[in-house]
């Protein structure tokens, strides 16, 4: 890999008194790959994202917020910092940095406090994002069901890359981690939704939808009923369900 796109530190290993470890009497130097993420832990100011631009709940929206904070004792309400970012998010379509101001000022935080909540998950889209964003999981039970050709497939279709939204800011793309449906593996999360069961040829059918207008079917591209097996359910058949002392001995 070349030396623009990563940084190799070289690591000096010392002994506890400070001096350099030696082997065949030269240091024990290691060299070590600083891989970087693509997304900062940072704020930059710019057009679409400054602290100049004002927001407020809309008043649907403050009465959600109310009701959220209602659930925590008045010394704690700085508890519902999370699920206000979500909603500051979900009605400005991004969390910016007047977001975070704003929420802070409503639960009497100190603005650090929420940016430290909002830079540490990764739920929080600082950055303005597409109408629609789609979420492409590439951990190892999506990875060993072929999660590559679903990336590949969604990349050749809008012409973009991770991190980077269409030009007609419909979609933006995003690889991830685990979304937790491993057994529909593999899937992706289009904003709430899962596809799961995914083939390259499911996928592209999928956005095709949505650029048409349409919203497709959530869940298994399969057929199946959410996980079950593709055979069909093999256990808790039965009409009514089982009753403890039926199927377990009388002196437990």
């Amino acid at each position: 890999m070349s030396s623009s796109s990563m940084l190799v530190r070289r690591l000096t290993y010392v002994s506890r008194q400070g001096a350099p470890i030696r082997f065949n009497n030269k240091p024990f130097v290691r060299r070590v790959q600083t891989r970087f993420s693509h997304a900062l832990a940072v704020h930059r100011n710019t057009p679409e994202n400054n602290p100049s631009i004002p927001f407020e709940f809309s008043p649907e929206n403050l009465e959600r917020a109310k009701e959220i904070i209602a659930k925590y004792p008045p010394q704690y309400k700085k508890g519902a910092c999370m699920p206000l970012l979500d909603l500051g998010q979900r009605q400005l379509g991004f969390t910016s940095i007047s977001v975070m101001n704003y929420v802070a000022k409503l639960l009497g935080m100190p603005p650090m406090r929420v940016y430290e909540v909002a830079t540490f998950y990764t739920m929080y889209n600082r950055t303005p994002m597409g109408k629609y964003h789609l979420q492409v999981c590439t951990t190892t039970p999506c990875q060993l069901c072929n999660s590559d050709s679903i990336m590949e497939a969604v990349q050749a279709h809008l012409g973009v890359k991770p991190g980077e939204t269409t030009p007609d800011n419909l979609f933006t793309l995003s690889e991830v981690e685990c979304l937790g449906a491993c057994v529909n593996a593999p899937m992706i999360a289009v904003n709430d939704d899962y596809y799961e069961d995914l083939t390259a040829e499911g996928v592209v059918k999928i956005l095709k939808e949505i650029q048409n207008g349409k919203v497709p079917k959530p869940g298994p591209e399969s057929g199946r009923d959410t996980c079950e097996p593709f055979s069909g359910p093999k256990v808790l058949l039965s009409k009514e369900p089982y009753s403890g002392p039926d199927v377990t001995r009388s002196d437990l």
